[in-house]
């Protein structure tokens, strides 16, 4: 790692256990789409320094405003703490729109491993907030059941989860026709979250009719963040032209 991205590491694993939103808006007096990213951490820790900063920069270098959003973990990461946060974040996002020099439409919504589980299981419930345009998905958990990531499971919904609960946040068991298109990668030789997490997903999104795009890197391991000198180095690229191909189609 770098020494910004020890840094960062270090703000993270110490920053308050609390709701936090960081903007990195492109001020430029043009109005810009916007991503809003949900970085990873079993439920245990909101790694930016891997999933959050680098994609927010990354995408601001391309022409587009973002937001890493900061939600509960450990103790308080119990449902539904983490999606409550994210449901303020866009609330507040969209509500300050003009201030941020933001284009309101064709937003999208990020999330990686954890925090790819968060994104994904938010827009399988109603919560009454702008339907993303697209949502992008890294490495992400998204069953609760027995291929889960324990920590993301135990942090989410206790050790002792009640069934019901499993299967409401099993993303897969979830997935109607009008939920956003998807695009989702992960590796090979991912050995944190199982890879089928990722097949589970593409296989429940053809089912449901939801336009989407999965790349499997071989290879590639988990938390690989934007991935650069891997295989999986191009996915940005992809995700950034899935999502200008769904806000086309707004």
């Amino acid at each position: 790692m770098t020494i910004s991205t020890l840094i960062q590491k270090a703000k993270d694993n110490w920053r308050p256990n609390r709701y936090a939103l960081v903007p990195y808006p492109v001020r430029d007096g043009k109005k810009h789409p916007f991503a809003v990213i949900c970085p990873g951490g079993g439920y245990n820790v909101v790694c930016s320094y891997v999933e959050g900063k680098p994609f927010a920069e990354a995408l601001n270098a391309m022409g587009y405003s973002a937001f890493v959003v900061y939600y509960r973990t450990k103790k308080k990461a119990g449902y539904p703490h983490p999606q409550e946060d994210l449901k303020r974040a866009i609330t507040e996002i969209t509500a300050l729109a003009g201030e941020w020099d933001l284009d309101p439409y064709g937003w999208s919504l990020w999330g990686s491993s954890a925090g790819g589980h968060l994104a994904a299981s938010f827009c399988t419930e109603e919560r009454g907030t702008p339907k993303p345009a697209a949502l992008i998905l890294c490495y992400p958990v998204i069953t609760m059941g027995a291929l889960t990531h324990g920590q993301t499971r135990d942090n989410l919904l206790g050790k002792d989860a009640d069934p019901a609960m499993i299967g409401r946040m099993s993303v897969e068991r979830n997935i109607r026709p009008d939920f956003p298109p998807t695009y989702a990668w992960y590796g090979t030789a991912d050995t944190s979250v199982n890879p089928e997490n990722s097949r589970m997903l593409e296989r429940a999104l053809t089912a449901a009719g939801v336009p989407h795009r999965v790349e499997a890197y071989e290879g590639v391991g988990h938390g690989a963040g934007l991935a650069a000198g891997t295989n999986a180095g191009p996915w940005l690229g992809q995700a950034v032209a899935f999502w200008e191909e769904q806000r086309r189609r707004k």
